[in-house]
């Protein structure tokens, strides 16, 4: 049997050891896991062959994690981002699908620098937002979603505020939601076969191994100061992808 995407085994090996290191970040911190993947897939594939799958298993590790949260989701914040990405998703997946490789590559690179810049520099709103902002960065996390890196404007949003009490609940129930939203709008654009299906499954055990390895703590570093670590990993993968896409 080929593998999936027509990957070398050298590339799957690869892929492989990106997924368990992006599904340890995501048990252990609860950030940063598919943006991690994708910026790894833009150096040996095309990167938006790996989205819906990213997208697949997502939704399932996050509705997984939605038991048990409903008391910590402020969801007057859920329904004004989700609003904004209702018009953003289809949008994105119409502009992924209409450039070339390279092109894409170097989209979804300099966008998660840029939002890696926007983390580290730890802004903050001199006052509380209203509604209309979240229907904005609704928009901007849509858009992005298309290349499975919706997460990273909304966590940029929340961090720059005081919600620390229901920020893992909140982005959690919208993650949900967005996900739901971009796979079928996906699957109508294509963009889905059953190679994708069969990759999601394919990878599941090491997505298992990686998240319950990250849950254990088996690292001495605080939750807060991996998410700098993984924050400069993705700059290291994103700088790297948007030479190979210019070079």
């Amino acid at each position: 049997m080929s593998l999936p995407f027509d990957l070398s085994a050298g590339a799957a090996l690869y892929m492989a050891v990106a997924l368990l290191v992006a599904a340890f970040v995501r048990g252990y911190s609860g950030f940063g896991f598919a943006a991690l993947v994708v910026s790894a897939a833009s150096l040996v594939m095309n990167p938006l062959l790996v989205v819906p799958m990213v997208l697949l298993v997502d939704a399932a590790m996050s509705l997984q994690q939605a038991r048990g949260i409903w008391r910590d989701i402020a969801w007057s914040r859920v329904w004004g981002l989700f609003v904004g990405a209702l018009i953003g998703v289809p949008v994105g997946i119409w502009a992924m699908t209409a450039v070339g490789v390279d092109a894409a590559r170097a989209m979804i690179s300099v966008y998660v620098l840029a939002m890696c810049g926007l983390l580290m520099a730890g802004f903050h709103f001199a006052k509380p937002v209203g509604h209309l902002p979240h229907l904005g960065v609704g928009v901007v996390s849509g858009v992005a979603n298309a290349a499975a890196v919706g997460g990273l404007p909304v966590a940029v949003f929340f961090a720059a505020q005081p919600v620390r009490a229901v920020f893992r609940g909140t982005l959690i129930a919208y993650f949900t939601l967005l996900d739901l939203w971009s796979i079928p709008l996906m699957a109508r654009a294509g963009m889905i076969s059953r190679e994708t299906l069969l990759a999601a499954v394919l990878v599941l055990p090491i997505l298992i191994l990686g998240i319950w390895a990250g849950g254990r703590h088996f690292l001495r570093a605080e939750p807060q100061n991996f998410r700098k670590m993984t924050i400069w990993l993705l700059v290291v993968l994103a700088g790297l992808g948007l030479l190979k896409s210019v070079v």
